[in-house]
């Protein structure tokens, strides 16, 4: 199976759930056109709170809809945006990509993987418990996040759903990814 785009979301506002849309552009350097953490330098609350000239390694926010099916299997009632992201994906392994990796999204779009979202409590608030099945455990403790991953645009086009994915793996080592 392509991996494929399954669906593309944006919010101008700080809200935790993302609107889906028929398309999305992605800027160079900057994110999601109109979306609320679209900028070069960070644009999430907490992160400019601790400091506001930090590069924005959070520009796009990807999940796979692996995901939602898991946590539907677990009595969740979660669509594709709901979460916060971007772009939600089919046919791709995101939680196992390393760190630098390129996605092709559609003809011209390409996002840099830069780490994991750390998960907070608003995941609770939009629904109880959901937290906990965001996350696991390794057999040997470490923890596991699973709400998807971040990334930053180093080429800009639009994005819509049906779109093919393209994964480019960096040189070198596998660095895997980490909350960012």
């Amino acid at each position: 199976m392509k991996a494929k785009v399954v669906a593309v979301a944006s919010s101008p506002s700080h809200h935790f759930s993302k609107a889906r849309l028929e398309r999305v552009d992605l800027v160079a350097g900057l994110g999601v056109s109109g979306d609320s953490h679209a900028g070069a330098k960070v644009q999430h609350r907490s992160r400019v709170r601790a400091n506001p000239d930090q590069p924005n390694l959070r520009q796009v926010h990807l999940i796979a809809e692996e995901l939602f099916e898991d946590l539907r299997r677990k009595g969740f009632t979660v669509a594709a945006g709901e979460l916060g992201e971007n772009v939600t994906t089919r046919g791709v392994d995101l939680l196992a990509l390393p760190t630098g990796a390129r996605l092709r999204l559609g003809a011209q779009a390409v996002v840099e993987l830069t780490g994991l979202r750390n998960p907070c409590g608003q995941i609770d608030r939009f629904q109880p418990g959901l937290m906990s099945a965001v996350l696991d455990r390794t057999p040997d403790g470490e923890l596991v996040r699973k709400a998807g991953v971040m990334g930053v645009v180093l080429s800009g086009g639009p994005v819509a759903p049906g779109d093919d994915i393209a994964v480019e793996l960096p040189a070198g080592p596998h660095r895997r990814l980490a909350p960012v």
